[in-house]
């Protein structure tokens, strides 16, 4: 621990004792102990419904948001070029990525999130977390941060410019004179919201190591209380508190590993590309790509925290789904358009999207017996019985975006079996409660994870646009 600093232990008791009595949603998404991961019924149940829990997050956020005038973060020492970090998928849904904080580095494993910003893990011996007895994972022995065994653990103070990433430049730092430049007052605690439940902490400043290239100063989330959240969260947003804008990554991809539903340990490459060594502007051989689009409400940082793409239409075999402008793009209350994100597992259409792609779907499949008590059971829809018709036919499912890129998905990507080899589910969801007021909020399709299997997915953020290819994406 560097001494310039306070002891992290007498801030970590004082948050403590001030966290532990505030009171953090739950989400209403039910994941109880007792389900058996090998029933897929409940498990594709529970992932339908995280999707959905997911959803109402990222359509209504509540969590901090940090302002985007804050000061740029400090500079990166490095030598190289693209820096390469396993993605192995997990069961409950996320993909997993590893992370080296501290001096000596300790190893930590993240969720890897595009639809946030925060990067913070488990912190102290003392944290807690509360309905993480997930199946599969027992929640004592989730692994936590230790910054008392790191010299270059360093809180980050109210005044210092990097506090505002989540604050605001007008963060109240109490107990300190505003004129005073040298307070010691420790950057205000933060509450964050995702859809699974919550985290709260401290933070701090790190050194993050890769085997080719060191990032001092890194601004991390130290979290000692959590609900419902199986591991830290690395988060790949917009944010100025983000992986990529602190490492001032040029692009970064993926391609994410086949997977149905379990910890494998297969695992494919998250590459971070920190310019050296690149042309601008080139584009990576054999992607097709698409514009990022600007959220027009500028006045809802979270909004702008999204990767937003340019959907201009949906297909269903040949059939051209007549999606309504206004839920393909973004309105001036911000409302609508599409979000890709790799925390989400199932893609999250709105109930007016989902109904049209749904229906049409079910009028191309009706020679299929519709199997409407399995839709009930898993969360999932339509649901169609296809035992005993030989070769069975499924209409292809298409994206197209601006500029003519067409994300054409492998039926295994918006199709799975379910309890057998009779009965198919559409790997979509949608939710009718996910607006309680009954209007438009938020993004009207999120792209998740499970569509983008098998994808070389390309974030180009020098560019402002993204890229993708079919691949078959093996160890």
């Amino acid at each position: 621990m560097a001494s310039s600093s306070p002891p992290l232990f007498f801030f970590f008791l004082i948050f403590l004792s001030v966290v532990s009595a505030v009171k953090i949603p739950l989400s209403p998404f039910s994941h109880q102990s007792d389900q058996l991961p090998n029933d897929p019924y409940l498990s594709l149940r529970r992932l339908a419904d995280s999707s959905v829990a997911r959803a109402r997050q990222l359509k209504q956020p509540s969590s901090i948001k940090p302002d985007e005038d804050a000061l740029s973060s400090s500079k990166t020492s490095a030598s190289a070029a693209v820096v390469k970090s396993p993605l192995s998928a997990k069961s409950y849904g996320g993909y997993s990525v590893s992370l080296s904080f501290g001096t000596p580095s300790q190893t930590i494993p993240f969720v890897f999130d595009t639809g946030s910003s925060l990067v913070w893990f488990p912190c102290t011996s003392r944290y807690l977390c509360s309905g993480c007895n997930f199946p599969g994972l027992d929640s004592t022995r989730i692994p936590r941060f230790l910054p008392k065994n790191s010299s270059s653990s360093k809180i980050i103070g109210c005044q210092n410019p990097k506090c505002q990433f989540l604050f605001g430049p007008n963060v109240k730092c109490r107990g300190c004179d505003p004129n005073t430049r040298n307070c010691t007052v420790a950057c205000p605690p933060y509450i964050l919201q995702y859809g699974l439940g919550s985290t709260a902490g401290i933070l701090i400043s790190e050194k993050l190591d890769f085997p080719d290239l060191t990032v001092p100063n890194f601004v991390v989330g130290c979290s000692i209380i959590s609900t419902r959240q199986p591991a830290g969260i690395a988060g790949f947003g917009r944010g100025l508190e983000s992986l990529p804008s602190q490492m001032k990554l040029k692009r970064f991809s993926h391609c994410l590993v086949s997977r149905r539903f379990d910890d494998t340990n297969a695992s494919t490459d998250l590459d971070l590309d920190t310019g050296s060594g690149h042309n601008s502007g080139s584009k990576t051989p054999g992607l097709s790509y698409t514009p990022f689009r600007t959220n027009p409400n500028v006045s809802n940082t979270a909004f702008l925290e999204y990767y937003y793409l340019n959907l201009r239409r949906i297909y269903v075999g040949s059939k051209r789904v007549k999606i309504p402008y206004k839920y393909l793009a973004p309105g001036s209350d911000g409302n609508g358009g599409s979000i890709v994100d790799s925390g989400s597992t199932f893609t999250f259409m709105e109930q007016p999207v989902f109904e049209l792609v749904a229906e049409e779907f079910a009028t191309q499949m009706s020679n299929y017996t519709r199997e409407k008590d399995i839709e009930k059971t898993t969360g999932l829809g339509p649901c169609f019985n296809i035992s005993g018709k030989g070769t069975v036919t499924v209409p292809e499912l298409i994206f197209e975006f601006k500029g003519g890129a067409k994300m054409e998905f492998p039926l295994s990507n918006y199709f799975t079996f379910v309890g057998s080899a009779d009965d198919i589910c559409m790997t979509v969801v949608s939710d009718k409660t996910v607006s309680p007021t009954g209007g438009r909020s938020g993004p009207a399709i999120i792209l998740g994870s499970f569509q983008q299997q098998n994808y070389h997915v390309e974030y180009d953020l020098e560019n402002d646009r993204f890229g993708f290819a079919k691949k078959k994406c093996v160890p």
